[in-house]
């Protein structure tokens, strides 16, 4: 049984090992806790999880989280033994010594191989930075100095999955194509965008939209359904901090979601003066980044398969230019997409986006 003591010295070991790092971006500590909690994460209905630290001279110096997700293993037939969760020190004693614990979970569990570092579902942070240290990285990717990649490679993992992530000048949205199109598919398919500016107002339209994401990701070999408990615990967590006008929904002449798409201003730089907390300034910093942020993240973004390669996503660009020109915004920001991943590329290469970063999930056998 892990303490509460011992819980937060898991979460807090990055912020020594990253101290004074200038891309790292520290998460809200109380959030952390509360996402490895089983009685308040949903996730913990179909997945198991148990928590390592490495110890060196009375000092932690490495963390891995060993993850099983009964969902996948049930009902997709996947054998994989997940972890994530995953730094240490510039030590092959320290790193083989975490990865062999997750191996021993893995055989216990009949299981026939490991990768990481991923979360508990496609909803959580994903890979090892390999290129791109120089860049500030985002609330919802890892960050990892170099040499984490020597380390699997040392201790005979290979390369499973790699994503990429790209960002793109908010200058480079034209809105007349975009307009030209929008008004041509609206007729076409009777669609209509939603837009908002309450959060109240969205609510009734989440459930839809992640019924939607797991229809959309299905067909990605990384994917793991969406349950309806988390579903609800993630409306609830974190819809409604982010800025109503920075979701777009697209739906047909029966209400019924065709397309969505969730950004965020870029939360980065208030992390990091938060420092892990929210009292007494950091929830200051996170308010101010919301409200004046020039910076956005496309976080999800998802065509039902009936509509894609129709250019839908030209209605949710529209709306998006409207909106964030009316913030200043500077810089769209991408999140990690798989690189196999040739339809959401084609959605992009209008706004000449530019690769900043690649990253990695690693496995090996047990």
């Amino acid at each position: 049984m892990i303490s509460k003591k011992e819980m937060k010295a898991f979460v807090k070991f990055p912020f020594k090992l990253y101290k004074n790092n200038n891309y790292w971006v520290p998460p809200i500590i109380n959030d952390e806790l509360e996402s490895f909690n089983k009685d308040k994460n949903p996730v913990f209905k179909h997945a198991t999880a148990r928590f390592f630290v490495a110890v060196k001279n009375n000092e932690i110096v490495g963390r891995v989280a060993a993850i099983i997700n009964d969902t996948e293993i049930n009902e997709q037939q996947l054998k994989k033994m997940r972890f994530g969760w995953f730094d240490f020190i510039d030590d092959f004693e320290v790193s083989k010594l975490l990865l062999e614990k997750v191996k021993e979970i893995g055989l216990a569990n009949k299981l026939e191989f490991m990768e990481g570092p991923v979360g508990f579902s496609n909803l959580d942070k994903v890979g090892v930075l390999t290129d791109g240290f120089e860049h500030i990285g985002t609330m919802i990717t890892w960050y990892n100095h170099p040499y984490y990649k020597n380390h699997f490679e040392h201790l005979g993992f290979t390369v499973e999955k790699e994503y990429l992530e790209n960002k793109f000048p908010f200058k480079n949205v034209d809105p007349v194509p975009l307009k030209r199109i929008s008004t041509i598919l609206k007729k076409r398919y009777q669609l209509r965008s939603l837009n908002f500016t309450k959060t109240k107002n969205i609510m009734p339209y989440v459930d839809k939209m992640f019924e939607l994401f797991n229809i959309t990701y299905a067909e990605l070999p990384s994917f793991v359904p969406i349950s309806q408990i988390e579903i609800a615990y993630f409306k609830k967590k974190y819809i409604s901090f982010i800025n109503p006008e920075y979701i777009k929904f697209v739906v047909d002449k029966d209400d019924n979601m065709v397309a969505f798409a969730i950004t965020m201003p870029s939360f980065s730089r208030a992390l990091q003066k938060a420092k892990g907390k929210l009292l007494p300034f950091g929830l200051f910093h996170l308010l101010k980044a919301k409200k004046e942020s020039k910076d956005v993240i496309f976080y999800l973004i998802g065509v039902h398969p009936k509509y894609q390669g129709k250019g839908i996503h030209a209605l949710i660009f529209l709306e998006y230019q409207i909106s964030f020109e009316k913030r200043g915004i500077v810089n769209c920001i991408r999140t990690p997409e798989l690189a196999t991943n040739t339809k959401i590329a084609a959605v992009w290469k209008n706004f000449e986006p530019v690769n900043h970063k690649k990253r990695c999930t690693y496995r090996k056998d047990i």
